[in-house]
C-alpha cells in the first residue's frame, strides 16, 4: 500500500508543477475555420492542433480560444513523440493538459496497445487512466484486463485494480492488485494472486513474477498447489520454465493422496520428477491405520521421520525393487508371500495333473492270425500318413520357390496322392519377346508412378499400463529418527515406497519395539495395510532386553532375525543361522536361572508382550546355570545397548535427539594451605565372578530338537527401560 501512495502523490505532484507553465493551443491548419463573435467559438473542419510538441488531429472541431480548450469529433488522433491516442470523441483542456477520450480508445507505443471505452490522460506527467474496464496488450502477447487501470508510459508501468486478469501463453494471472511493466514483463502483487498454470496453481498477496521467464518470488501467505500435493513457505522461488522451486522456513508440503506430510526449514520442489528435498530441520508424518488412545479417546497413530536431508518422490514403480513380505513356510522356516503362493499353485497344478489310477481292465484274447493282420493294416496307415506329410512338404517347397523366383509354377498332383513322386511340376514356355514387352519401361504419361510404401514395422512388445504407474518414494539421509507409538528407529539412512510399504534402514540401524532392542547390518519394517506387519534384521541381527532392577540382559543372536506383529504386537519372532540365546528365568525365590542355547533356528511365541514358548529347530545344544552359579554379565558377542538413542517422543523426530552438554569443572582457586593426606587402607579387593571352566558347578542339558521349553521364562518384552547397563 506504501506504494501505491507514493505512486498516486507521483502522479498529482507533477500535475500541480504543470499547472502553473499554461501553454497556449496553436491551431496549425485546418480546410474551413469560421468564428462566432457571439460565443467566441471557433468552428474547423480537418484541423491540426499542436500544443506543447503534441499533435492533434480530428474530422472536426469547436475551439475557445480564450478558455484554452476544444472539442474534437471523429477520428481523433494525439501524436506525442511515440505514443499514439485514438477515440471518437475528445476534450481537450491546454491549461491542465488533460486529454478526455470516449469511445473506441486505443493507446499505443512501440511495446503496448491499451484500449478502453473512457480514457484521460495527462500530456504533462504521460499517466494514463481508465475506470470502466481497460485491456493492455503487450508486444509479447501478455494481456492485462482490469476494472480499473493507470498507465505511464515514461517508465512503461501500468497499475491495475479491481479483478485483474493476466493471460500469457503458460499462466492465467487473477489479482486484486497489480502492477505490470510492458518493457521488462515483470509483474508485482499487492494483494491475493492466484497464478494458475496448465496443471498447477501459485497463490500468494504479495510478490513479483516475470511473464516473460516464468521466474517467481513470493513473499506473503503463499501456497503451491499440484493436483493432490501442495507446498507452503514464508517465501518461495519458483521457476516455471525450469520447473524448479524453493521454499525458506516453515515448509509444509503435503500430499493429500498418500497421506503425507513433510515439514522443514529449507527446501527445494523439483517438478519434472514431483520430487522435493527438505533440509534444517527435516521430518515427515506418515498415516496409518493402527490406533493409540489419546486422553481417553483412540486416535489414528502416526509414523514420524525426522533426518538431515529428506527427499520426497513420485518415481516409477516398475523401476524399483520391491520387498516381498515375509511368511511361515513349511518347518517353521522364513519365506516370501509369492514363494508361498508359488509353492502353493505348483501343489495345486501337481493334483490337477495327476491322473488317477484305474482299475486294470482284462484284455480279451486274440487270434495269431488275426493279430498279425492288424499289425499289416497299421503299418499300411502308418506309411500312407508318412507319405502324405512328405507330399505336403514339397507342396511347401515348392510354394516358396514360386514365391521368391516369381515363377507361374503349377502343382498338378496325380489321381493317387499317395502314389510315391505324386507331385509334378509343369513348368511353362518363356517367350522372349512377351518378357522383353513386359520388363520394358513405358512411355511416361505424366503422372510419377506410385513411391513403394515399407510395410510398417510392428513392435513385438505390447503396450502394458503397468509400466506408467507411479508410487510414493521417501529417502533420509544422516541422523535418520523414526517415531511410532509401538515402534522406533535410528540408522543413518533410510528408503520407503508406498508400493511395497516397507521402511528399509541401512548403516548401525536400530529398533526397538516396547522394552527390546534390535539391531543388525540392515533392517526392514513392513506395514500391511498400513497396519505395521513385520521386522526382519539381516546380518549380524541381536536383539537384547535388560530384566527389570537388575544388569542381566535377555539376549538373542542370528544371521536373520524375522519378527511378526499383530494390531501393533509382537507374536512370533524367528532366528536363523547360528541362533544363540540367553535368558533367564526367575525363580520363587528371586533369584534368576540362566539358560543358554545354540541352534540351527530358534522360534519364540509371544502373548500379552512375554514370551509363551521357546522351539529350538535343528542341531540344538543347551546349558544351565543355576541361581547361585549364574553370572551378573553374561553377553553375546557382539552386544550393544543404546537406550539413549531412542526416541521417545514425536519432540526428539522434529527437534533431534537432545545433545549431552560438557560440563566444565570449577576452577578451585590455588592456596598456600597444605591439607592433611588421609592413608587409605585396602582392606580386600573385589572381583567379578569368573565362570568355571572345568564345568564342575555346570548342568548340561541335551535339548532333542523341535522340543519346546515352556514357561516360566523371563520376558524379553517389559515396558521399563529407564535402567541402565
Amino acid at each position: 500500500m506504501q506504494k501505491l501512495r507514493l505512486f498516486f502523490l507521483f502522479i498529482l505532484f507533477p500535475s500541480l508543477l504543470y499547472a502553473q507553465q499554461r501553454t497556449k493551443i496553436i491551431l496549425r491548419d485546418s480546410e474551413v475555420a469560421t468564428v462566432n463573435n457571439i460565443t467566441k467559438i471557433t468552428h474547423v473542419k480537418k484541423p491540426v492542433f499542436e500544443h506543447d510538441g503534441a499533435i492533434l488531429t480530428c474530422d472536426s472541431a469547436r475551439l475557445w480560444k480564450e478558455l484554452n480548450y476544444f472539442e474534437a469529433f471523429g477520428n481523433v488522433h494525439i501524436n506525442q513523440d511515440t505514443i499514439n491516442i485514438y477515440s471518437d470523441l475528445l476534450n481537450y483542456d491546454g491549461n491542465s493538459k488533460m486529454a478526455h477520450l470516449t469511445n473506441k480508445v486505443r493507446m499505443s507505443d512501440p511495446s503496448t496497445l491499451l484500449t478502453t471505452n473512457i480514457f484521460d490522460y495527462n500530456m504533462a506527467t504521460r499517466v494514463g487512466t481508465y475506470v470502466e474496464n481497460g485491456k493492455i496488450l503487450n508486444k509479447n502477447g501478455t494481456t492485462v484486463t482490469s476494472k480499473k487501470g493507470y498507465y505511464l508510459a515514461s517508465t512503461k508501468d501500468a497499475y491495475f485494480k479491481y479483478n485483474v486478469v493476466v493471460v500469457t501463453d503458460s499462466v492465467t494471472i487473477k489479482s486484486d492488485t497489480l502492477r505490470y511493466n510492458t518493457f521488462t514483463n515483470q509483474t508485482y502483487f499487492y494483494g491475493p494472486t492466484n497464478i494458475k498454470g496448465k496443471d498447477d496453481n501459485l497463490y500468494t498477496e504479495n510478490g513479483e513474477y516475470n511473464t516473460k521467464s516464468e521466474k517467481a518470488f513470493f513473499g506473503k501467505k503463499n501456497l503451491y498447489t499440484q493436483g493432490t500435493k501442495t507446498l507452503k513457505g514464508d517465501s518461495l522461488y519458483y521457476d516455471g520454465k525450469k520447473g524448479y522451486g524453493k521454499a525458506v522456513k516453515n515448509i509444509i508440503f503435503n500430499d493429500s493422496e498418500d497421506k503425507l506430510v513433510l515439514r522443514g526449514q529449507l527446501g527445494e520442489y523439483f517438478k519434472e520428477g514431483e520430487r522435493i528435498v527438505v533440509k534444517d530441520h527435516a521430518y515427515v508424518g506418515m498415516g496409518t491405520s493402527d490406533s493409540v488412545r489419546v486422553d481417553g479417546k483412540l486416535t489414528a497413530d502416526t509414523l514420524w521421520l525426522g533426518a538431515d536431508i529428506l527427499e520426497a518422490q513420485r518415481s516409477l514403480q516398475k523401476a524399483l525393487k520391491l520387498i516381498q513380505k515375509p511368511t511361515v513356510l513349511a518347518d517353521d522356516e522364513i519365506g516370501v508371500e509369492e514363494e508361498k503362493s508359488k509353492t502353493e499353485a505348483l501343489k495345486a497344478t501337481q493334483t490337477a495333473t495327476t491322473p488317477t489310477p484305474k482299475k486294470p481292465v482284462a484284455k480279451p484274447k486274440v487270434n495269431a492270425k488275426q493279430s498279425k493282420k492288424d499289425k499289416e493294416k497299421k503299418k499300411d496307415e502308418k506309411n500312407k500318413i508318412e507319405l502324405a506329410g512328405r507330399s505336403e512338404q514339397i507342396v511347401d517347397s515348392v510354394k516358396a520357390l514360386t514365391d521368391s523366383t516369381k515363377l507361374n509354377l503349377k502343382i498338378v498332383p496325380k489321381k493317387d496322392s499317395l502314389v510315391k513322386d505324386s507331385i509334378k511340376l509343369v513348368v511353362p514356355k518363356i517367350n522372349a519377346k512377351a518378357d522383353v514387352a513386359k520388363t520394358t519401361p513405358k512411355k511416361s504419361t505424366g503422372t510419377a508412378p506410385k513411391p513403394l510404401i515399407p510395410p510398417k514395422k510392428i513392435d513385438s512388445t505390447p503396450f502394458n499400463p503397468a509400466d506408467t504407474v507411479k508410487t510414493r518414494t521417501i529417502r533420509a539421509y544422516h541422523n535418520v529418527r523414526v517415531y511410532k507409538t509401538n515402534l522406533q528407529a535410528k540408522s543413518d539412512s533410510l528408503f520407503f515406497t508406498a508400493a511395497d510399504s516397507t521402511l528399509r534402514l541401512y548403516q548401525s540401524p536400530i529398533l526397538w519395539a516396547d522394552s527390546s532392542q534390535q539391531t543388525g547390518d540392515t533392517i526392514y519394517v513392513q506395514f500391511k495395510s498400513k497396519k505395521i506387519n513385520s521386522a526382519q534384521v539381516f546380518q549380524n541381527g541381536f536383539i537384547a532386553d535388560q530384566e527389570a532392577d537388575t544388569t542381566k540382559f535377555n539376549q538373542i543372536k542370528g544371521k536373520i532375525i524375522t519378527a511378526f506383529f499383530n494390531d501393533g504386537e509382537i507374536r512370533h519372532l524367528y532366528v536363523d543361522g547360528n541362533a544363540e540365546s540367553i535368558y533367564y528365568d526367575k525363580k520363587e525365590d528371586g533369584k534368576y536361572q540362566q539358560n543358554q542355547t545354540v541352534s540351527a533356528r530358534i522360534k519364540i511365541i509371544f502373548e500379552d508382550k512375554t514370551i509363551s514358548s521357546v522351539k529350538t529347530i535343528k542341531g540344538v545344544e543347551g546349558t544351565f546355570l543355576p541361581a547361585d552359579k549364574t553370572l551378573k554379565e553374561a553377553l553375546l558377542t557382539g552386544f550393544i545397548w543404546k537406550p539413549e538413542l531412542r526416541p521417545k517422543s514425536k519432540n526428539d523426530i522434529i527437534k533431534g535427539l537432545p545433545t549431552k552438554s560438557i560440563i566444565k569443572p570449577k576452577v578451585v582457586p590455588k592456596t598456600n594451605i597444605k591439607k592433611p593426606v588421609k592413608k587409605s587402607v585396602i582392606t580386600s579387593t573385589e572381583k567379578k565372578p569368573v565362570p568355571n571352566t572345568n564345568n564342575s558347578n555346570k548342568v548340561a542339558v541335551k535339548l532333542d530338537s523341535n522340543k519346546i521349553i515352556s514357561k516360566p521364562i523371563a520376558p524379553l518384552l517389559k515396558t521399563d527401560t529407564t535402567k541402565k547397563n
